[in-house]
């Protein structure tokens, strides 16, 4: 991974794609557990 090599709005679609691509591999309980964490930390609204 090269952070300081791609454009902000590239590096930013290429993010979301890796983490949709992980989360479709999530349990039932890793996707709660993780929706718990990111509702905590107010990323969730």
């Amino acid at each position: 991974m090269d952070f300081g090599q791609q454009t902000g709005d590239y590096r930013r679609e290429e993010l979301i794609r890796k983490l949709e691509h992980s989360i479709e591999r999530l349990s039932l309980a890793e996707l709660e557990a993780l929706y718990y964490d990111m509702v905590t930390k107010d990323h969730v609204k």
